[in-house]
């Protein structure tokens, strides 16, 4: 269970209920527009990092190997979304845990990142394999 969905909203009531008795309706106003504003401002973040990727194709990121650099564990889905400025190729079942999201570069790696309850607790980084020939033909002689 996500306990924030219930810790913040019980820490709002209080901070309204303690304004009230120390500052009266004045109070109430400056801790319900402090929570209005904090509102407002992670609506904001959610509306541009989401303009922000419908530019771009699903699924696609400038560099996997940059993005895997980046990655730690308990990033939210919107971070990661932000980070890869794309919204993510699903690889599981809708609405269904864990949720399981690949980006793609340009070169063929590919990130998968594993999300529990919206936040990610895995990731893989998977490049591709060099033909055998080029890899041969990239030691020979002149190089």
């Amino acid at each position: 269970m996500n306990f924030q969905r219930i810790v913040v909203p019980i820490a709002g009531a209080v901070l309204v209920a303690y304004a009230w008795r120390t500052w009266g309706w004045a109070g109430v106003a400056l801790v319900l527009g402090a929570i209005l504003m904090w509102g407002l401002l992670h609506f904001t973040r959610l509306t541009q990092v989401l303009k922000r990727a419908s530019n771009r194709p699903i699924g696609y990121v400038d560099s996997a190997v940059m993005l895997n650099a980046k990655l730690k564990k308990g990033l939210t889905l919107l971070h990661v979304i932000g980070l890869t400025r794309a919204l993510g190729d699903q690889r599981s079942p809708k609405d269904a845990q864990p949720e399981v999201f690949r980006w793609t570069d340009g070169s063929g790696s590919h990130v998968t990142c594993e999300f529990v309850g919206g936040r990610l607790a895995g990731w893989v980084l998977e490049r591709p394999q060099a033909p055998a020939d080029e890899a041969a033909g990239d030691a020979g002689p002149g190089r």
